[in-house]
């Protein structure tokens, strides 16, 4: 079990303090990271995920549908609860609640979910991570984005029908958004890439793991670290009760063993960085978002630990 932590944590965790350095050092500069991540939003991930979800067999594919249905409603879960909490509780604007809801809600499946569960369970895990990546994309985030356009100047002016209608064309428009939807089309009509199509996304795919990775080291070296009871409890909700209410609602369904182990190992991954991102354009940076956030990744060495021994033995 040793060997196997081993080899599916250490590489993921040199991949972040490697992009971590590098901003931290100024190599590469930390507070603007548009152009590395529309590579990877734009051209890098949609690659990933339209050739693996492509390449499965449509029998196969039908079989995640349990997992999107977990998936999706832990993250409304999470995301609903985190903007209540932050909204009621912590008495903070509702853009700045949207922020942190989605940093909490949606983890860091392009960078840590990929290349962790591949180390883990091998190869068959890799649809289920794509699901997950779809799933969050046409969901919360969705809602995120109506949020936060609802708190500029000309947001204020449109109605809650207007905004709502304005922030799903934008999801609509996003390769992350549109290739898996028509990956499944492809697989359903059982589509046969050509090889030279097959291996041109390939290569754009593959470069997912190492830049997801590096740009989660760097947003979180140019991240301020505070401490508090908010971030301490953002934590514990993340790296803690998201993964165990992922997994009560598996076993509430009756999902495979197989499957369980996947979704509920997605869900204990730490928080993403798309909050983050999409805040800094809506001038929403919420302390406690950037403070999780560097609190759950450094925690998850031990939480993601944790959470694969106890789901090895589970049966």
């Amino acid at each position: 079990m040793i060997q196997v932590l081993a080899n599916s944590l250490v590489p993921i965790f040199v991949g972040l303090l490697f992009g971590y350095a590098a901003g931290l050092f100024k190599i590469v500069d930390n507070k603007d990271v548009k152009s590395l991540v529309s590579f990877l939003m734009t051209f890098a991930l949609p690659c990933s995920l339209f050739v693996t979800i492509a390449r499965t067999p449509h029998e196969l594919l039908w079989g995640q549908a349990k997992p999107a249905v977990v998936l999706a409603i832990v993250y409304a879960a999470v995301f609903v609860a985190t903007y209540y909490a932050s909204r009621n509780l912590g008495k903070d604007t509702a853009v700045n609640s949207a922020v942190l809801a989605l940093t909490l809600g949606f983890p860091n499946h392009a960078g840590v979910g990929i290349p962790l569960l591949l180390a883990v369970y091998g190869a068959k895990a890799s649809v289920t991570v794509a699901v997950g990546l779809a799933v969050g994309a046409i969901t919360i985030t969705p809602i995120t984005l109506t949020i936060l356009e609802s708190g500029t100047s000309a947001g204020k002016t449109l109605s809650p029908a207007a905004r709502i209608r304005m922030s799903l064309w934008k999801a609509l428009r996003k390769p992350v958004f549109w290739a898996p939807v028509l990956a499944v089309l492809a697989a359903v009509v059982k589509f046969h890439m050509p090889i030279y199509l097959d291996k041109s996304l390939t290569i754009l795919g593959d470069a997912t793991e190492g830049t997801a990775l590096f740009v989660t080291g760097l947003i979180v070296s140019a991240q301020r670290f505070n401490l508090n009871w908010s971030v301490g409890w953002a934590v514990l909700g993340k790296n803690v009760i998201q993964p165990a209410l992922c997994l009560a609602i598996a076993l509430l369904l009756g999902m495979s063993l197989e499957q369980t182990r996947f979704v509920v190992l997605l869900s204990a991954i730490p928080s993403g960085f798309f909050g983050i991102l999409f805040g800094k354009g809506f001038d929403a940076t919420p302390k406690v978002a950037s403070s999780s956030l560097v609190a759950s990744t450094v925690l998850s060495i031990f939480t993601l630990a944790g959470w694969i021994i106890l789901l090895s033995h589970l049966h």
